[in-house]
């Protein structure tokens, strides 16, 4: 597989930590850990701001989005809050990760906990086409559950 080579700065209270990495060879992600200096307790409904360490200069027409670990959430009712939360490829500032903890007990945040995931994507520019009317479809304007519903009015 080929990548996309991004440029990252490792931010002083990230020293010591890993770079995001891929899990396996198939990983859609890298894993982002906590640069923190003192554990951060999230209470139940809790939530926090949790630095990465790491700053990326993504290339343009890239972006990466920040997204919840599926064991985190499974175990511990612990997720991203804005999820996906986006960087965009002009962002230079520190990675950040807001977590939540909608589990039944308080979760401890660590130095060096992988906290989040981050997927680097290719995105598209929109150039938007004003019209009085759109197009026909075959769902028109069925909202919120209104696919495969038979006899729907």
């Amino acid at each position: 597989m080929s990548g996309v080579a991004v440029p990252v700065r490792r931010l002083p209270h990230g020293a010591g930590l890993p770079l995001p990495t891929h899990a396996t060879a198939f990983s859609a992600g890298v894993d982002l850990v906590a640069a923190v200096d003192d554990t951060v307790i999230l209470a139940p409904g809790g939530r926090a701001a949790i630095p990465s360490g790491i700053a990326v200069a993504l290339p343009p027409g890239y972006e990466a989005q920040v997204r919840p670990r599926s064991g985190l959430a499974v175990k511990h009712g612990v997720t991203v809050l804005n999820s996906p939360g986006t960087i965009d490829a002009d962002y230079r500032g520190e990675v950040g990760v807001l977590l939540i903890n909608l589990g039944d007990r308080a979760f401890h945040v660590e130095r060096g906990m992988r906290i989040a995931q981050m997927v680097v994507a290719p995105v598209n520019t929109v150039a938007w086409n004003e019209m009085e009317t759109l197009p026909e479809s075959e769902r028109g304007s069925g909202g919120f559950g209104s696919t495969g519903i038979q006899g729907k009015d």
